[in-house]
């Protein structure tokens, strides 16, 4: 049995000592940095990494724990709003990019892309907006749909609504692509 305390422990006492929060970092950095990665890119995730924490430090007096004990689902919601307002000032007048919170480099690592990247994106693009970020939680990231709900800010019931549609559409787009050809 261990004696770490739990994220929600961690959270609770940093409002008396902020200083506990880097154990927090230790944490949960690696997986906040590939969440940014694959949403801003690589070179930006460093800098956006510290600002999700910088944000957390901040938001840590509006912590509501989560059933999980993980503090992972919050850090995400966090994240997602760093990455959103990166992506903002970096493209201000840019029409709506059905990439954006996709680094297709990653998926380039996961998949074969020669054969399937295309029948992804189509599928990806299927989706709406909504959708597809409680599916990339869910998928990619690994959360549970209450954890994604958590990390959107959106009731549970909602978060697996979203999620059942994403999943049919998902599934429809990939039946109605083509096959690649070798």
């Amino acid at each position: 049995m261990t004696d770490e305390p739990s994220d929600d422990d961690l959270l609770a006492r940093s409002l008396a000592r902020p200083a506990v929060l880097g154990e927090l970092y230790e944490r949960h950095a690696p997986a906040v940095f590939a969440f940014v990665a694959r949403r801003a890119g690589p070179p930006a995730a460093e800098d956006l990494l510290g600002e999700v924490f910088v944000e957390a430090l901040e938001a840590r007096v509006r912590y509501r724990p989560h059933r999980s004990g993980s503090a992972l689902p919050w850090l995400y919601g966090i994240a997602a709003n760093v990455v959103r307002a990166h992506l903002r000032a970096r493209r201000p007048s840019a029409v709506v990019d059905l990439d954006v919170g996709v680094d297709w480099h990653a998926v380039d690592d996961r998949l074969d892309a020669l054969t399937h990247r295309d029948r992804l994106r189509e599928a990806l693009a299927a989706l709406s907006p909504a959708e597809r970020e409680v599916f990339l939680l869910v998928a990619w990231e690994g959360l549970t749909s209450a954890e994604a709900a958590h990390a959107l800010g959106v009731a549970p019931g909602v978060a697996r609504t979203r999620l059942s549609r994403a999943r049919q559409r998902a599934r429809t787009a990939l039946t109605s692509c083509p096959a690649p050809t070798h």
